[in-house]
């Protein structure tokens, strides 16, 4: 008996790193599996695993910045098994660079459109599936980036965003039986080896994957709208963005009252030092 037993579900960017652990292991617990990559080599490769441990699966070769292609490759789980259980948004692009050299616009663009506007084509195009069958579960890739990491500004602005996202879906669609979460995982892939400052110690993407199946699977049944963080070992709960207390009030407010606000009962929390190895 697996977790995912007669479940099917996408996986996007599986082809390599996160990806395609996480396709293995929803394979190895039960699921029917659609791998996506925007390379058919590895797409195919991942699929060739799956089927070599007994586990069934297909590939999809696109890129979900496409919202075409995004509505096909939930089309295609539906059509290949028959539903669509579960959504793992994971293809995700990066680079880095400092704030003054960060200006190439074709760059930037094509992080958002993979790293945003991927989530945001597949997830919209899960969930109306999802809805109609009154269950499912989203499960988004979001990074400890999204507080922010120096000389990765665009990437940071993009896992922002799918956290966000998360909790946006996850109001929504509560009453509908779909529950949507996101995990912030640290493990040794490409994007790792392509930061500067990557850890070379980081564990590889296989011991993030059980908190992937986890959240598919009904042992999360109660769980919606949370951001779960696995790294090196360490799972936490990632606090939600909320306003701080004290919340002071005036009717107007001068220059000078709110510099002594700020500077008196208003309680400013400073960044860790360690905010971007966390």
């Amino acid at each position: 008996m697996g977790f995912l037993d007669g479940r099917a579900v996408v996986i996007t960017g599986a082809g390599r790193g996160l990806g395609r652990a996480f396709a293995r292991h929803s394979a190895g617990n039960g699921a029917a599996v659609v791998v996506n990559d925007v390379d058919a080599e590895p797409a195919c490769e991942t699929v060739a695993a799956i089927v070599a441990d007994g586990g069934t699966a297909v590939a999809s070769v696109g890129s979900v910045a496409d919202p075409d292609y995004a509505r096909s490759l939930i089309s295609l789980c539906c059509r290949e098994f028959g539903a669509l259980d579960g959504l793992v948004n994971n293809a995700a692009v990066g680079y880095h660079a400092p704030p003054w050299e960060d200006d190439d616009a074709e760059r930037a663009r094509a992080l958002v459109e993979t790293n945003v506007l991927g989530p945001f084509h597949c997830g919209t195009a899960a969930a109306k599936v999802m809805c109609a069958r009154g269950r499912g579960a989203i499960v988004n890739v979001t990074s400890g980036s999204m507080i922010g990491q120096r000389r990765a500004a665009a990437y940071s602005a993009s896992k922002g965003a799918v956290a966000s996202m998360t909790y946006s879906w996850a109001g929504d669609l509560a009453e509908h039986g779909v529950r949507v979460n996101a995990v912030s995982p640290i493990a040794w892939t490409r994007l790792m080896a392509a930061d500067p400052n990557g850890n070379r110690d980081a564990p590889p993407p296989e011991r993030v994957a059980p908190l992937v199946t986890y959240l598919l699977s009904d042992l999360s049944a109660g769980v919606t709208g949370q951001v779960l963080r696995l790294a090196d070992g360490h799972l936490h709960a990632v606090r939600q963005p909320a306003i701080i207390r004290p919340v002071l009030h005036r009717e107007t407010w001068t220059v000078e009252e709110i510099a002594a606000a700020v500077g008196g009962e208003l309680v400013l929390e400073s960044p860790p030092r360690d905010r971007w190895t966390l």
